[in-house]
């Protein structure tokens, strides 16, 4: 049998392709978009293409901070994001938004008005707005958001915010794409136990409650006891967040009202402790390298199950095994065994 060898020779790059990976590197709005938008595809020539713009790209990427933003909907994670993209641009900053609305489980289409909830950041020349339709996916966070995440690096943005869908226990999805992870709690959400029951608290880097003006009280009660159940997670198993370890960093509460603009100062001076802290202790890299193991496996894990749909005799068989599992007369397990039995290439008689 011939050996097998593995190129890593550039995938080839046509002209129109090359233009895009140039203007994206001229930090062209027009170019950045239409990549985004092929990258977005299903197409297969145009996820060739995709392939190809991002290999250009790669090498150029790597350089912002990535910012995850989840909370539930309605605790103002789009006014929060366009005050703080407006604090960042009168700083010299280029904040890109990468912002996830939610797909209808109906219709399948998704409503895309972030732009017009940030409509003073999006008409800022040194800031970028992306909505994305989530199409269903698993964490809220669109099935490329992370390529797109680095085309937007490579477009010379040093801030980058993925805003998730905001439907609470399935957002993990973006603390494995971004270096901080941020939850935004309302000031009456519940006492700490319901703080933690949402499944993403324990993955937060940083709390932010948002609406404070609206009850002071209330606000500084809700720091008092998320921040003593962030400190109880950490006792617990967690060796990311030892609460004796100086070095590590450990997750913080603050208080802000995005619609005041106020707490915008406090909120970036802890992405940037968060940041030289985790630099500094190389967790950061860790954190990176983690992500870009877990994205290859992903996109495996998305190829093998588009083969397998895609599979002659998967395709033969799976009419007849879905009608009779529909109707009982077939075990879910019993089917799913033999049109793997049968992508496989062996022979499965037992449907009968």
């Amino acid at each position: 049998m011939p050996s097998m060898t593995l190129s890593a020779d550039p995938l080839p790059r046509d002209a129109a392709d090359q233009a895009l990976v140039d203007g994206v590197l001229a930090e062209q709005r027009r170019p950045l978009a239409k990549t985004i938008t092929l990258i977005e595809s299903q197409r297969p020539d145009h996820k060739q293409r995709a392939r190809s713009v991002l290999e250009g790209l790669l090498p150029h990427t790597g350089k912002s901070m990535r910012v995850g933003i989840s909370g539930v909907p309605g605790v103002g994670k789009s006014t929060f994001i366009e005050a703080l993209g407006l604090y960042l641009v009168e700083r010299g900053h280029r904040v890109a938004v990468l912002a996830v609305d939610p797909s209808s489980s109906v219709s399948g289409g998704s409503i895309l008005g972030d732009k017009t909830r940030m409509e003073q950041l999006s008409m800022h020349e040194s800031a970028y707005i992306r909505p994305s339709p989530s199409s269903g996916t698993l964490g809220g966070v669109a099935e490329k958001t992370r390529e797109s995440l680095l085309v937007c690096e490579a477009a010379g943005y040093d801030v980058v915010i993925v805003e998730t869908v905001g439907v609470g226990q399935s957002e993990t999805a973006v603390h494995g794409m971004t270096d901080m992870f941020c939850v935004l709690q309302l000031p009456n959400a519940g006492d700490d136990l319901q703080a933690i029951k949402k499944g993403v608290m324990e993955l937060a880097d940083l709390v932010v409650i948002n609406k404070a003006d609206i009850d002071p009280h209330a606000a500084t009660r809700a720091q008092a006891q998320i921040t003593s159940s962030l400190r109880l997670l950490g006792f617990h198993g967690n060796p990311d967040r030892d609460p004796h370890d100086g070095q590590q960093w450990q997750p913080q509460v603050l208080q802000i009202s995005a619609l005041q603009h106020q707490g915008m100062d406090a909120f970036w001076d802890a992405v940037q402790r968060y940041r030289q802290l985790q630099t500094a202790n190389g967790r950061l890299a860790l954190r990176r390298e983690r992500q870009a193991l877990a994205w290859m496996w992903e996109r495996i894990d998305s190829g093998l199950k588009q083969a397998f749909r895609a599979h002659p005799r998967v395709q033969a068989l799976l009419p007849s095994l879905q009608h009779d599992v529909a109707a009982g007369r077939i075990a879910a397990g019993t089917a799913a065994r033999n049109l793997l039995a049968a992508q496989s290439g062996q022979a499965q008689a037992a449907i009968d």
